[in-house]
């Protein structure tokens, strides 16, 4: 499996015990971002990651005093935190998710680009530094050409050349004064793995009822398995709960799925920080069969539109106050966006070997199955303390064309 995610975040166009309750606070935000991005993308697949966008706004609240400041802590969720706690907890949690890279990579990395010949204040770089361990470097905004290729090459270089073009000539002008750019990548390879050579052609029906032929992986293995019922019709009475680890099992990816017939519409409804922590405690260790089709998303979400809806508004207007950058009130961003990539594949890596237990049927059922040929919801997430890295939703896998390889024929 292979996760990663950009934020240019911001690309801040800018003109002239706590532990666990931080993470309690980025499940709530995280399922508030959910809602607004199904709220606008229809039939489309989502891709995020709710712990990058957090880090972004802790880079902006370094900046931001006022209005800016208590609206991205009332937003986030921090109000229970005495102002500037956040940021040494932010500070803890990203340097704990990339402590251990020996079952997993785990990359986050924070740049920000200042124009040439603008003061900005001592006291606000150190604290990029000290919390963010930011990259900080002047250019000149005016050569907006050559700035979009020189920052896009810094976002290939920290997502492994699987980001490009992020950043157009039209992103920029003379105007520009700051830019924030937040990247995350992921690599982990699933404990248990699928063997390619199970990998089949196979029909996957969308909402709108519409068959497409996709890559479905399988395998039967030992995986996190639970089914539940919200008590009522409106997520289809039961629906499951896959969680699949990757080597080490410090990571996992957690799979809800409806049933056959119930839209993935219906159960979204139901989803909240709490529930999710009710799913990973209840989940049990046991003999699943899985089919899960190959699948890569490729998003491109603009978050300021995204953050406004969330009542983070006054950093995007000339009233913003963000003075405790250059101690003028001379700056807002004009420009918020995040690109996300994913790529899920039978190894977890690109290129890697897969093993796994070789059983193909879809009519002889001896254990639990997970048959995700229709809308599915997922997270990433660490397991011991609860942080989602990623969270989405796959409404549309790869589409191929039919070939004589299909599960149905076997």
């Amino acid at each position: 499996m292979l996760f990663l995610r950009i934020l240019p975040l911001l690309l801040l166009q800018v003109i002239c015990g706590k532990a666990d309750l931080q993470d309690e606070i980025l499940a709530d935000f995280s399922v508030k971002l959910y809602r607004q991005l199904q709220s606008v993308g229809n039939e489309e697949n989502i891709i995020y990651s709710p712990v990058s966008i957090v880090v972004a706004l802790g880079m902006v609240e370094l900046g931001a005093r006022g209005p800016a400041l208590k609206e991205i802590r009332q937003a986030v969720g921090y109000g229970n935190l005495k102002v500037g706690e956040e940021l040494l907890i932010l500070k803890n949690l990203t340097w704990a998710l990339e402590a251990d890279e020996t079952q997993y990579v785990l990359k986050l990395a924070n740049s920000l680009f200042l124009q040439t010949g603008i003061h900005f204040n001592e006291d606000f770089l150190q604290k990029m530094k000290k919390y963010f361990k930011a990259e900080i470097e002047t250019v000149d905004f005016s050569q907006s050409t050559a700035v979009a290729n020189h920052i896009n090459q810094w976002v290939e270089n920290h997502t492994e050349n699987k980001i490009h073009d992020l950043l157009s000539a039209d992103d920029f002008n003379s105007a520009t004064r700051l830019t924030l750019i937040n990247a995350i990548y992921f690599r982990g390879n699933w404990k248990n793995q699928f063997r390619p050579e199970h990998t089949r052609t196979f029909s996957f029906t969308k909402d709108d009822g519409n068959e497409v032929q996709t890559l479905m992986m399988y395998q039967q293995g030992d995986f996190y398995y639970g089914e539940f019922s919200d008590g009522t019709s409106e997520a289809g009475g039961v629906y499951q709960v896959l969680e699949m680890p990757y080597e080490g099992e410090e990571m996992s990816m957690m799979i809800v799925l409806p049933r056959q017939e119930v839209p993935l519409a219906a159960l979204e409804p139901i989803i909240k920080a709490q529930l999710i922590e009710e799913w990973a405690a209840a989940v049990k260790k046991q003999k699943v069969e899985v089919y899960l089709p190959r699948f890569k998303i490729e998003q491109k979400i603009d978050l300021k539109e995204t953050l406004q809806d969330l009542g983070i508004k006054n950093i995007f207007t000339k009233d913003a106050d963000l003075s405790a950058m250059t101690g003028e009130k001379d700056l807002f961003i004009g420009k918020a966006v995040q690109k996300a990539f994913l790529e899920v594949t039978e190894e977890g890596a690109e290129g890697a070997a897969g093993t796994g237990m070789i059983a193909l049927t879809r009519t002889l059922v001896l254990y639990p199955q997970v048959m995700a040929d229709h809308p599915f919801f997922f997270i990433v997430r660490a397991r011991k303390t609860g942080t989602i890295l990623f969270m989405g939703r796959v409404m549309n896998p790869e589409v191929i064309d039919s070939n004589d390889r299909d599960f149905d024929a076997l």
